[in-house]
């Protein structure tokens, strides 16, 4: 599960040969159901999902890979307005915690490292209060399923700069100081392509005391003067300084 310098490779959510299948739903589709229908179609979906979990933890344990994203949405409209749930509400909500704990153990046993990376949607960093309100739920739902199955990291970008980059990631700070411990203690922050550079959240880092996952390809598109070897060896201190392992992005396109 890794080489012997200590690298080890990670798979993003998917799969292509493998049998593993996540469903998901739309609060469309559920809005045409009562609530007993609704919970009875969302348990089944989120059973589903916690039976492919393992079976995903399972499967990258036999194919050597070290380290497994989870895909966000694993219980569907979790944290909607009018269709949201807990688990207990769901018929099937004790076996699924069961599962899940199964995947926390197998995940442990093999030393699979489990992370999350939110979707696009979520962003502290909004002048929108009820934007910045919704991010922080659905931070708290990764937050609740990381310590179910014992992942470690919730990977995030900084969002959008809406006109005063310095102003955004100060409302980032103002956000991160309204998320739970368990939440809190598992987020990353990651450079992208369009917005934040590594220079540009290392300050960040250091304020907030989370780590940098540094995404190369990222850096190649929006660039700062640090080289890649350079912005590898910040990035690897800011976790290393947390005595935690780093993670990294690697990729490049086709073309």
């Amino acid at each position: 599960m890794s080489t012997a310098r200590g690298l080890r490779l990670g798979l993003c959510c998917l799969f292509v040969a493998e049998p593993v299948r996540f469903r998901t739903t739309t609060v469309q589709a559920l809005s045409r159901l009562s609530r007993e229908e609704q919970l009875a179609k969302l348990s089944a979906i989120g059973l589903a999902n916690a039976e492919n979990l393992l079976l995903a933890v399972q499967t990258v344990q036999r194919l050597g890979i070290g380290a497994f994203r989870i895909t966000s949405p694993l219980f569907p409209r979790m944290t909607h307005p009018t269709a949201g749930y807990t688990l207990e509400e769901l018929p099937d909500g004790a076996h699924v915690r069961r599962l899940l704990e199964q995947v926390r153990k197998l995940a442990a046993a093999g030393g699979t490292r489990l992370s999350f990376h939110p979707d696009q949607f979520v962003v502290l960093s909004s002048p929108r209060p009820e934007v910045v309100d919704s991010s922080l739920r659905e931070l708290q739902y990764h937050g609740l399923l990381a310590e179910l199955v014992g992942a470690e990291t919730i990977n995030l970008h900084a969002g959008g700069v809406y006109g005063d980059k310095q102003a955004a990631l100060d409302r980032f700070r103002r956000a991160f100081a309204r998320l739970s411990p368990q939440v809190q203690r598992r987020l990353s922050v990651e450079n992208d392509d369009r917005s934040y550079t590594v220079a540009d959240l290392l300050p960040l880092s250091a304020d907030l005391r989370i780590p940098l996952v540094y995404d190369v390809h990222h850096h190649r598109c929006l660039p700062d003067g640090l080289s890649e070897e350079q912005a590898t060896a910040r990035a690897r201190a800011t976790w290393e300084e947390l005595g935690r392992e780093p993670y990294f992005h690697v990729s490049s396109p086709k073309a």
